[in-house]
């Protein structure tokens, strides 16, 4: 039986307990992207951030009193003034249109004031939690530092659930130990079942397209979708490991050459089961120059110059493939419009280059028109996908949109979540 691969763990939601009157400690996951406009942090896709208004609005209905923790960024222990959370209790306000409380802490005296001071239906948002080592350490005495005086747990954020933290595991534990409910958000009890439930037994025909830079990143999930999938779309550079392991040229395209025997036990595993396994035909290719720029991590900043498009399986050598070609877009498109289950995970190419955006946003189209028009089913795996989907303007015409990255991979996996694990079950 397979099911034990993709099956969500039945656990207990805020719609099983009344949490009414109740002080509630919500982990949510607001590691939203921001930028420095004028010397202001601004918010610039708050998805995150509307994804939990459901959560929250049952629970100022309920009457609970709402201690919201989240992180941002990594800021490794240190104070970083660019990663504060104030700008996002700013932002929820808007959203929820009720005044939300923000403490420059997440553990002392004035977050604990604040936290016995709310009435029910109040918001309190605690200042990253990762401004202490001891988050990320999953540090017992943080955990109860954190947990302070809270007599309910709420994990609402999925994205978070694959890390041990003591904001995910710890404060859990804290609240089980003192006898309190620990519950799963509705943001975690959908991501639950979409990544569970509906790949139990998917409709059929179930396609999975699959992208983005490393195979390494999802050898697991590649293995056991091939247990569940009728056909495999391959794009991304991970398509030219793939295309290594054929014997292909890929010329100075991103490749993990130390994988391609996975990849080849990935195409024999495909053929074996009789499932399509498609590759790009047809790539666009550019010409990589190294300038004197450096990037964040000190390393020479490419330019691509001179992009065509390559229609030969092999890459020249002097070039590099950025992006599936119209052709692949065209055979994508088509096995995609008969799909009735559909999971993506990772763009076809660096979509965020304009020039270079063509394959992701035709795939992003397919599945959109095949939910809208032919009734599948679209399970989008968080992270590029859901970035590319958004930006294409068809974020709301497929079926589920994962908030969670590296946490849905690992969950697809099979791995179980600490997050997931810490709740109470059914």
């Amino acid at each position: 039986m397979l099911r034990d691969l993709f099956s969500s763990m039945a656990k207990l939601t805020i719609k099983d307990v009344n949490l009414g009157g109740k002080r509630v400690f919500v982990r949510v996951d607001y590691n939203v992207p921001m930028e420095d406009s004028d010397g202001k942090m601004v918010i610039n896709d708050a998805t995150r951030i509307e994804a939990t208004l459901p959560t929250l609005d049952h629970l100022v209905n309920q009457g609970a009193k709402i201690i919201l923790a989240a992180h941002l960024g990594r800021p490794k222990g240190n104070r970083e003034p660019s990663l504060s959370l104030r700008p996002v209790a700013e932002k929820l306000a808007d959203l929820i249109a009720r005044p939300v409380a923000f403490v420059d802490d997440c553990i002392g005296e004035k977050a604990t004031q604040t936290a016995e001071a709310l009435q029910p239906g109040d918001i309190l948002l605690l200042e990253n939690v990762r401004y202490y080592a001891e988050e990320e350490a999953n540090d017992a005495e943080f955990a109860k530092k954190l947990a302070g005086n809270a007599e309910a747990y709420v994990n609402d954020a999925f994205g978070a659930a694959h890390r041990a933290h003591a904001s995910t595991d710890g404060v859990a534990k804290v609240i089980t130990a003192n006898g309190g409910p620990c519950l799963g958000g509705l943001l975690m009890e959908k991501e639950l079942k979409f990544l569970g439930e509906e790949l139990d037994e998917p409709a059929r025909p179930f396609v999975v397209i699959l992208g983005g830079a490393k195979v390494s990143d999802k050898i697991a999930v590649i293995d056991r979708l091939l247990e569940k999938a009728d056909a495999l779309l391959i794009g991304g550079a991970m398509a030219y490991t793939f295309k290594l392991a054929k014997g292909l040229k890929v010329g100075k395209s991103l490749v993990e050459p130390d994988k391609v025997d996975v990849a080849k036990a990935a195409m024999e595993k495909a053929a074996s089961r009789g499932i399509k396994l498609l590759l790009p035909s047809d790539n666009t290719v550019v010409t990589p120059v190294v300038t004197d720029k450096l990037n964040k991590k000190g390393k020479p900043i490419l330019e691509f110059q001179n992009p065509r498009h390559n229609t030969d399986p092999n890459i020249p050598d002097t070039e590099e493939g950025v992006d599936i070609g119209a052709d692949t877009s065209a055979t994508y498109s088509n096995e995609i419009s008969s799909a009735k289950t559909i999971l993506w995970n990772g763009p076809m190419g660096i979509f965020e280059d304009e020039r270079f955006s063509a394959g992701t946003f035709a795939v992003a189209k397919a599945v959109a028109d095949a939910t809208q028009s032919n009734g599948a089913k679209s399970i989008i795996g968080g992270g590029d996908s859901v970035k590319a989907l958004n930006r294409s303007g068809l974020g709301d015409s497929v079926t589920f949109m994962s908030t969670g990255g590296g946490a849905s991979l690992e969950f697809l996996e099979g791995k179980t979540l600490p997050g997931v694990a810490a709740l109470d079950d059914k």
